[in-house]
């Protein structure tokens, strides 16, 4: 039992086998065998392997399944196989009979149905052969009537082509009448030109018909009279740019000669531009050749000039030109180059009347309405060009260059006579008196307000100079405007000029102003005016160089500029002699006074001196004011260590500070020669006073300056005189005071000193009698003076 069992369950059973029919509730597939006997699903046979050994399985081979079986399985499994099969063979029968039982009735129903579909097939065939022969009847039926209608088509095109024929000879026949009707005065020439133009071809082709060759001389015969019409109006003054445009055209139309219509085309057009530029001539003033005559002002601004210039004849010009290219370019005659001659010609005259106008730009005006209008030109002419490169391309740009560069200058002559003006009003400010008790502006203010109206007044011209670069501005783009406008133009012909001219100005008033005929300048100015130099030297020129080429930035391979330094140079040496002219000003003001004191006074009569000249009370007074007007704008600077008791120091005509004062007791008046030996040895080895040396820009060393010319003029008055005993004493106590106040204004008390021993050595030298003054005797007049 347990083989059969084992050979039940084995390969190549199946389940129902190993199973059976349990009467304890066991399962049972339905259909299993047919299910077997059918084989499995297509999916569940590409998903299995293909085995010959399998008996449910689509590739299930007899004869490998027997010889697996008898080679692997002992008898005893074989007798249970062969059994199971019998049982399996045995139930797929019944499972056919019951299923042959159960669709018997189907079966019956679908045999009758297929015969009664076979009947009504073999209908339907023998109705499609009868539909077959009604078409190939119809075929042949369209065929026919293709071919009638093919026929009538052709027929008709036939007709057609005749009766368009006989519109067409209709058509020839009435062109005479149509272009007498066309083509008469005050109509539609136009309209008659086109009409000609159709027919012309076919009267030439035909023309060997007479009936043709008669419709076409009738028609040349009325297109030859509206060419003379055309071309008596072609003379007409009055005809504007599109209405001789089409009047040409028609002429060309008609076969004119292209080489005459272009000498009328260029003459009618040249007499209404030359109208136009005698209407743009007639607003400008005569010219007047000995320039004597007043040039009245202009009837209009420049912008309104340039406006009917750019509409009338550069609109017209452009207009013609183009016009021109579209009838005569590629006709032969009409292309040597007579357009470009005759439109260079009308371009330099209207150059040369924008010029004359841009001459009468004597003012500075609006800025911006030159610049606008100089845009307005350069763009009209820019569309010139593109129909005509050789009009004048040069010249157009170079005549916007230069008047950029004309109202530079003026802004140049404007800011140079703007700084005169404000030198004008210094001036008065100096020059006007003071009520008393009330001061005027002081230095120091009339400097900030010249400096600065002059540095706002140059910047408000940058600003104007700058709309020529606006980005706005199309001729701005021009190399012109990029590189050498920004330098030459702006940076070196505005504001270096303008600096260089300020310094030579103000030089100007320290190297002769007599030699131009102007006067003195107050010594006040010369002062001012060095400290404006000084200011520019140190600040001001590299601002205003650093702020131009800001706004007018200069091209790397541009032409050369002048550095700062330089001007910076000219400036300080400005401030020099100016400030050296201001010490020989005021050292020659007060050396007058002591030079007329001394030539005035009788110095051999004089008698015993009670109190200090009040000249030399004037002299302390006079350099006290100028110590107070140069501390107004010039620094202390830095004096020479003074001695304790330099206003106490004694004066003698004797001893000087330079000597020592053992030597003073011993001179007395039997040995003169002594003493002005012992005064020549002390000059020897002395320093030596440079009286007109450069001064520095401080005020001890203006004071200086000033005091030593002073005293230097009053030594060689005092030689060129002879003196009593009381005249020798009036210099000594003279002296004396000058020590007392005038030592705390210089560098150096020793130059003083020196000064005042020599005069008082000169004194004595020149004295008949020289008894001096004792010393305290001096000092008591100097206090009491």
């Amino acid at each position: 039992m347990a083989e059969v069992e084992a050979a039940g369950s084995g390969a190549g059973g199946s389940p129902e086998a190993g199973t059976g029919t349990s009467s304890s509730g066991g399962w049972r597939r339905p259909h299993g065998p047919l299910q077997r006997y059918y084989g499995p699903s297509a999916a569940e046979a590409a998903e299995a392997a293909p085995d010959p050994a399998d008996i449910n399985g689509p590739h299930f081979d007899p004869e490998v399944f027997l010889t697996k079986v008898r080679s692997e399985c002992p008898l005893g499994q074989l007798l249970a196989r062969e059994a199971a099969l019998g049982r399996e063979i045995r139930a797929l029968d019944s499972d056919m009979q019951t299923l042959l039982y159960e669709n018997y009735n189907k079966f019956i129903s679908a045999t009758d149905t297929i015969r009664k579909m076979k009947v009504d097939f073999r209908r339907m065939e023998a109705e499609m052969d009868d539909l077959a022969a009604n078409m190939a009847a119809i075929s042949t039926s369209s065929a026919r009537v293709s071919a009638a209608l093919q026929d009538r088509h052709r027929r008709g095109a036939q007709l057609a082509g005749v009766q368009a024929l006989l519109r067409k000879l209709q058509s020839l026949v009435e062109v005479p009448g149509r272009l007498r009707r066309w083509a008469a005065p005050g109509a539609e020439p136009a309209r008659a030109l086109r009409c000609y133009a159709r027919a012309r071809a076919v009267l030439r082709h035909y023309r060997h018909l007479p009936s043709f060759r008669a419709i076409e001389d009738e028609s040349h015969a009325i297109m030859a009279d509206l060419a003379q019409r055309l071309r008596a109006r072609l003379r007409d003054d009055t005809l504007d740019p599109k209405e001789l445009t089409e009047c040409v055209e028609m002429l060309l139309q008609l076969e004119e000669p292209p080489e005459e219509l272009c000498e009328e085309f260029l003459s009618h057009a040249g007499a209404r531009l030359e109208a136009e530029l005698a209407a743009l001539e007639a607003e400008l003033p005569a010219a007047d050749p000995s320039g004597t005559a007043a040039t009245p002002p202009p009837a209009s601004d420049i912008l309104d000039f340039v406006d009917r210039g750019s509409s009338a004849f550069v609109g017209n010009l452009c207009l013609l030109a183009a016009s021109y290219r579209s009838l005569f370019e590629g006709r032969p005659g009409a292309g040597d180059g007579r357009l470009e001659a005759f439109a260079a010609t009308l371009t330099t005259r209207y150059f040369e009347l924008l010029e004359r106008r841009l001459a009468l730009e004597r003012g500075l005006g609006d800025t911006s309405l030159l610049v606008r209008a100089l845009d307005r030109f350069h763009r009209r002419l820019r569309a010139l060009l593109e129909l005509l490169p050789a009009a004048g391309a040069e010249a157009g740009a170079a005549l916007v260059a230069r008047a950029a560069r004309e109202r530079v200058d003026r802004y140049l002559r404007a800011l140079q006579t703007f700084f005169l003006g404000c030198l004008g009003d210094v001036r008065q400010a100096l020059a006007a008196p003071r009520p008393p008790g009330k001061e005027g502006p002081g230095l120091p203010d009339l400097l900030a307000t010249l400096a600065s109206s002059v540095l706002g007044q140059l910047k408000a011209v940058l600003a104007y100079v700058q709309l020529f670069t606006a980005k706005d501005v199309a001729f701005a783009s021009l190399p012109y405007f990029k590189g050498e406008f920004c330098v030459e133009a702006v940076r070196e012909g505005l504001v270096v000029a303008f600096v260089r001219w300020l310094c030579r100005t103000a030089r100007g008033f320290a190297d002769g102003p007599a030699e131009r005929g102007a006067p003195a300048a107050p010594p006040a100015l010369l002062l001012l005016l060095a400290r404006l130099c000084l200011d520019y030297e140190a600040t001001t020129i590299s601002y205003i160089l650093t702020l131009t080429d800001e706004q007018f930035p200069p091209q790397d391979t541009g032409p050369a500029v002048t550095p700062g330094p330089a001007l910076c140079a000219e400036a300080r040496g400005a401030a020099q002699r100016l400030l050296d002219h201001y010490v020989q000003v005021q050292g020659a003001a007060v050396a007058q006074m002591l030079r007329k004191s001394v030539e005035t006074r009788d110095w051999l009569g004089t008698v015993e001196p009670r109190n200090v000249r009040a000249v030399m009370k004037r002299v302390v007074e006079d350099i006290t004011a100028i110590d107070v007007q140069v501390g107004q704008l010039f620094e202390e600077g830095v004096r020479r260590a003074q001695s304790s008791d330099s206003s106490r120091r004694a004066f003698s005509v004797y001893s000087s500070s330079r000597a020592p004062g053992r030597y003073a007791p011993s001179y007395t008046p039997s040995a003169p020669m002594d003493t002005h030996l012992l005064s020549n040895i002390q000059k020897l080895f002395s320093e030596r006073i440079d009286i007109f040396s450069p001064v520095e820009f401080n005020k001890v060393s203006v004071l200086t300056g000033i005091i030593k010319i002073s005293l230097k003029t009053l030594l060689e008055c005092v030689r060129l005189r002879t003196l009593g005993r009381f005249g020798l004493q009036q210099v000594q106590v003279d002296g004396h005071y000058l020590q007392l106040y005038l030592w705390r204004f210089a560098a150096d008390e020793r130059v003083v000193q020196g000064l005042l021993d020599e005069v008082a050595a000169s004194a004595a030298h020149r004295c008949l009698d020289p008894v001096p003054m004792e010393h305290s005797v001096v000092e008591l007049i100097c206090e009491r003076g």
